[in-house]
């Protein structure tokens, strides 16, 4: 059974930044792609940024992308999303979620309790 655990939320002014961390367990290795989903209140949940365990291959959401970047560390069997030049649109509650080769379209095998974000002007 694989557990996914998020931390690293908190409330931060636009302009700043932010690393959140996604512990995988039994070991992240086990699962293919690690990816991280936000859900704004009142939107819908929407990718943000993923990773192949294997490759190390990423995948951006455009709204992100040279702003955030997802990487991990295997030997810790752990994933991050560094988050900067935060704005206050990023405020939404982020999710790791694992799964195949299809996580990206919402074929998520496992999802994190979630963790907020709050980015205040």
């Amino acid at each position: 059974q694989v557990q996914l655990v998020e931390s690293g939320g908190g409330s931060v002014q636009a302009g700043g930044s932010l690393t959140l961390s996604c512990a995988v367990s039994p070991n992240i290795h086990s699962i293919n792609y690690v990816g991280w989903f936000r859900q704004a209140p009142g939107k819908g949940r929407e990718g943000v940024a993923a990773i192949q365990t294997s490759s190390f291959h990423t995948k951006y959401a455009d709204s992100v992308r040279d702003r955030f970047t997802i990487s991990q560390d295997l030997a810790n069997n752990t994933a991050y999303l560094q988050m900067g030049s935060l704005k206050p649109e990023d405020t939404a509650v982020y999710y790791c979620a694992a799964g195949g080769n299809r996580l990206w379209i919402g074929y998520v095998d496992y999802w994190g309790q979630g963790t907020q974000v709050t980015v205040s002007s």
